[in-house]
């Protein structure tokens, strides 16, 4: 039997460290209170829980609610050969009229937007082709007519007559982020649909040449010819934007480019509804005022658009505007870059007023124009 004088020993060497250590952690949760959640199911690592720090182990769900509503395409094209033969000799005759043409193919993807059978794709894949088949991902082809074309954003709207077709989920690429998880899937050089992933690499890309009008998602998911046309998505199935394009550089890899689905939607109702896009148009050409440019013109400001010259009759020429007039904000948002500027007025419904804000000499001025109908390319 235990006497209570060992008893009283052994308490004593147990609870003397416990409470020790208990007061040691209570001073440590007061000083660094980020450790007070340490090891909990909402532990956090900066400003994310463990789950969203994770993320999911497959994207298999996305890929199967968005697959069904992305489709393959293939077109051919009948091109006349030139043929300079020395036709006067039957045998030359003979091996013309044989060679006079061949046919061209070409593929890309398209997304179906709408289940009544609406499909977008990007317009060099479709441009100036004489048939047009689109082989859905349930193993169907069909053939598909045009229904219109935007040149200033490299998009077209094809029809197919079908049912049980399954329109693909529109998200919201105003809210992704850099580093965000994104998907695109497509049909690179013909192989079929594939799927690659990759992130969010930067949003509201412009300056590069490749349309009039840029404001694409890049991506460094894999988008290989074929790719073209076909959906990038995000962890949810719902689709971001219309693959378009890559860096045609031979040292650049992982640099990919799409339209944002919001203008892609845009498009499409208005092609629909309209037979064209309807874009706002002020009828003025101008540079953007850059360090250097401010410099050489001896200007005491770096930012806004240097008018050089304005469409007679047009909307701005109407409200006063003049070659030489800097233009700072554009209904109440300041002027920081040229191409932003051109995707705001083109958003502005014709009819609609415009304020301006112009520095003419020492003077600021505020102007209204009312925008008019941005002119077609020819």
């Amino acid at each position: 039997m235990v006497s209570k004088q060992v008893l009283s020993k052994v308490i004593d060497f147990i609870w003397l460290p416990i409470v020790t250590g208990l007061a040691v952690a209570a001073l440590l949760l007061l000083l660094l209170p980020e450790l007070r959640n340490f090891g909990g199911p909402t532990s956090q690592a900066g400003n994310f829980s463990t789950a969203e720090w994770l993320g999911p182990v497959s994207y298999s769900n996305a890929v199967k609610k968005a697959a069904p509503s992305v489709v393959n395409i293939y077109t051919k094209t009948t091109v006349k050969r030139s043929n300079h033969l020395p036709l006067k000799h039957p045998f030359f005759k003979r091996l013309k009229k044989q060679q006079s043409e061949r046919v061209q193919g070409s593929l890309g993807s398209g997304v179906i937007m709408d289940s009544a059978g609406f499909i977008v794709t990007s317009l060099h894949v479709v441009d100036r082709v004489d048939e047009i088949l689109i082989l859905l991902y349930d193993g169907r082809e069909l053939p598909a007519t045009m229904v219109g074309t935007d040149p200033e954003t490299d998009l077209a709207v094809l029809k197919i007559d079908a049912e049980s077709l399954q329109n693909i989920s529109v998200g919201n690429p105003d809210q992704i982020e850099i580093g965000d998880v994104v998907l695109a899937i497509g049909n690179p050089f013909g192989m079929g649909q594939t799927v690659t992933q990759g992130i969010i690499s930067a949003t509201q890309r412009n300056g590069l040449n490749l349309t009039i009008l840029e404001n694409y998602i890049q991506t460094d998911a894999d988008i290989n010819p074929g790719n073209s046309g076909g959906a990038l998505i995000d962890a949810r199935g719902n689709l971001l934007g219309i693959n378009t394009a890559v860096l045609n550089n031979e040292n650049s890899e992982g640099i990919g480019f799409a339209i944002p689905a919001n203008e892609v939607q845009k498009v499409l109702t208005h092609i629909i509804d309209h037979g064209r896009v309807i874009r706002g148009w002020l009828g003025v050409e101008a540079i953007e005022i850059t360090p250097t440019v401010a410099t050489q013109l001896s200007l005491d400001f770096t930012t806004g658009l240097l008018v050089t010259a304005v469409v007679k009759e047009g909307p701005t020429h109407v409200a006063g505007v003049l070659p030489g007039d800097v233009v700072t904000s554009i209904d109440g948002i300041p002027v920081t870059d040229r191409h932003r500027s051109i995707n705001q007025i083109t958003e502005i419904f014709p009819g609609q007023p415009i304020a301006l804000v112009i520095k003419r000499g020492t003077e600021l001025l505020a102007i209204t124009a009312t925008a008019g109908e941005r002119p077609p390319l020819n």
